[in-house]
């Protein structure tokens, strides 16, 4: 009897036994994400600040582009490659929760910059396979963004963007506390305005879209959408073990053995 009620505490362990070793290959896209933290992301036209909304976004965005590298640029005055091309999701999340203002000290919103960046982390020789995501408010007059979309679109890669921010305009925290609001060389209070005129050229130039940020719930499916739509390629082989549940194979010796006490207590009875 113990004998039987110890295969049945292994068969409830649920064991599993090795069967075989499979290589699967894992598909996807290189996706760039260019975060603009200059000064005018800190409005609070989008709750709780453009910027923070910006993060929540993208933390839902990273978690479902579960197949892809990804990399991000943070960009206002200047680009940089802040976190190259990677398929470690945690290592993203990392330097996206790093991203603030103190980051880049010049000041401004250069969109062109920050394409040309995101376009030097993709692999110059494929002409497909690549999208940059653009979060900010749009707010370029200098860099020549449109000049870098025709470029990017050279090179295969699509430029969706998403502007954060109201087209009314808000009003943008000073250097310091003290300060209050941003003002120009006339002592007027600026007004940051989400620029979407911009910002559809630049998705329209490389067949990509616009979409605005709403002040409400994170959305992200359609990006995700947008991202599957594309030609997808291999990133990354991987070696898998398949296993096999076994648990069968203690249930059985232990009904073998449970009808034979049955059996052999029914004998004694008789007897």
């Amino acid at each position: 009897m113990l004998l039987a009620l110890f295969f049945m505490v292994l068969a409830l362990c649920q064991p599993h036994l090795k069967t075989k070793e499979v290589t699967v290959e894992r598909r996807g896209i290189d996706v760039m994400i260019a975060v603009d933290v200059s000064k005018s992301m800190l409005a609070k036209d989008i709750a709780p600040t453009r910027l923070d909304k910006v993060k929540l976004e993208l933390s839902a965005l990273i978690d479902r582009l579960k197949q892809d590298r990804i990399g991000i640029v943070a960009f206002a005055g200047d680009a940089f490659i802040q976190c190259p091309l990677t398929l470690d999701k945690s290592a993203v999340k990392l330097f996206l929760s790093a991203i603030n203002p103190n980051l880049i000290p010049t000041p401004g919103t250069a969109l062109g910059p920050a394409i040309q960046a995101a376009l030097q982390a993709f692999n110059s020789k494929e002409k497909d396979f690549k999208a940059i995501i653009l979060l900010t408010d749009g707010e370029d007059h200098e860099s020549n963004p449109l000049g870098a979309a025709r470029k990017a679109k050279e090179q295969g890669a699509r430029i969706f963007t998403i502007g954060f921010g109201t087209t009314d305009g808000s009003t943008v925290p000073g250097e310091s506390a003290s300060e209050g609001f941003k003002k120009d060389r006339q002592g007027r209070v600026v007004l940051s305005k989400l620029d979407e005129a911009l910002l559809k050229q630049i998705a329209r130039e490389t067949g990509a879209v616009y979409h605005r940020s709403s002040r409400g719930e994170v959305e992200v499916d359609w990006i995700v959408e947008e991202i599957r739509k594309m030609s997808q390629k291999g990133l990354k082989s991987e070696k898998m073990i398949e296993y096999e549940e076994s648990f069968q194979y203690f249930l059985i010796p232990a009904f073998i053995l449970l009808l034979a006490e049955m059996f052999l207590s029914e004998r004694k009875r008789i007897s």
